[in-house]
């Protein structure tokens, strides 16, 4: 596939249609993604969307889902109330990286968040690939905090 900056997008809200193209682009994020079946991944969206403003975005490339991002919105009882954007799962698929479509999901998601009143949009990445803090930096996050987690499930092997 031709690298391209400027190659076309079409950014939607995933939808229960949209979600066996999804589960299969997950396969791009973790190899040892543990995948789910149709029925459990539709009560998953539908819990999902159902948390105000939160949403999964999907871009089409020739009809094809070839990336997302989800974006939940948190309420907050700080900042004034507003609430604050966290990005999860940003996957692209691997014949379609070098694009631009990753920035743009980002980019959309991020504009979404605004919309809808947060203060910040943060996300975090298990990768040490120098590659991929570089794609969070051009697309306008900075490594500003520290993060901490608990798992009950193994990190990716990057």
């Amino acid at each position: 596939m031709k690298k391209s900056t400027d190659a076309l997008l079409r950014i939607a809200t995933a939808t229960p249609e949209s979600l066996p193209q999804l589960l299969a682009l997950y396969e791009h994020l973790a190899a040892d993604n543990i995948q789910m079946d149709l029925d459990l991944a539709t009560k998953r969206l539908a819990a999902f969307h159902a948390i105000a403003g939160s949403a999964v975005f999907v871009g089409y490339s020739a009809g094809k889902l070839v990336c997302s991002c989800a974006l939940a919105i948190i309420p907050n009882l700080t900042r004034g109330g507003k609430p604050y954007g966290l990005i999860e799962n940003v996957v692209t698929h691997r014949d379609y990286r070098g694009l631009g479509f990753g920035k743009q999901v980002l980019s959309h998601a991020i504009e979404h968040a605004w919309h809808h009143d947060c203060y910040k949009v943060m996300l975090l990445t298990g990768s040490q690939k120098p590659e991929t803090h570089a794609f969070y930096r051009r697309a306008g996050f900075e490594a500003s905090k520290t993060g901490y987690q608990i798992r009950r499930i193994s990190p990716r092997a990057d």
